[in-house]
């Protein structure tokens, strides 16, 4: 059975990540540096919160040099997700640089507050995004942010609050989810299931 290390950003969405993982039946490590995760298969990057203090401790712990060239598939969470990006205006920050682009603040307009707290549809932008195999178009996810990625080249699912915005992205194995797979229910559970599992 494989063995999914999930990066300890000691932010709080790490519990809900690791009882997701249990009521799938998955195994998983909660590692706080990149040493305790060389016989795992796959990685789970959490977050909650603002970039520069988790880019910061992703530096301290070895985990932002280590990212740079681990090959194993990779899976950022909410705030998880925008590290994986080069620049971030909320904290004026450098990010991981895993996958191009800048995480811009949320401008919602008419469609709500600010941030974005509830749930929204996904639209598909890929037909063959493994972590979607299983997901209808139009499926309900969860979302808590209010900086956000604009839609691009690797976008695979998007939704809508104010501007269109990136849902999921990937580039080759790194891959991201605005929303909280953990906490959306039965399409949260087959995204995990699928990165997990080794389709993603």
């Amino acid at each position: 059975m494989m063995t999914t290390a999930i990066i300890d950003t000691s932010t709080a969405n790490i519990a809900s990540v690791r009882y997701a993982l249990e009521r799938l039946d998955a195994r998983y490590r909660l590692t706080e540096r990149p040493d305790e995760a060389q016989d795992c298969d796959r990685i789970i990057l959490p977050g909650v919160g603002a970039a520069g203090p988790a880019m910061k401790r992703l530096r301290e712990t070895g985990w932002a040099k280590a990212l740079q060239t681990d090959e194993r598939p990779l899976l950022g969470v909410c705030l998880g997700m925008q590290l994986l990006f080069e620049y971030s205006v909320e904290s004026e920050c450098e990010l991981l640089g895993l996958i191009p682009g800048r995480i811009e603040r949320l401008d919602p307009g008419a469609d709500g507050p600010w941030p974005h707290m509830g749930w929204n549809t996904l639209t598909h932008k890929s037909a063959d995004e493994p972590l979607l195999e299983g997901v209808d178009e139009g499926a309900h996810v969860y979302f808590v942010h209010g900086f956000y990625v604009p839609v691009d080249a690797h976008t695979v699912a998007s939704t809508r609050y104010g501007p269109e915005v990136t849902a999921i992205a990937r580039k080759g194995h790194v891959a991201g989810c605005q929303f909280h797979p953990e906490r959306s229910a039965k399409t949260g559970s087959q995204i995990l299931t699928n990165f997990v599992k080794g389709a993603a």
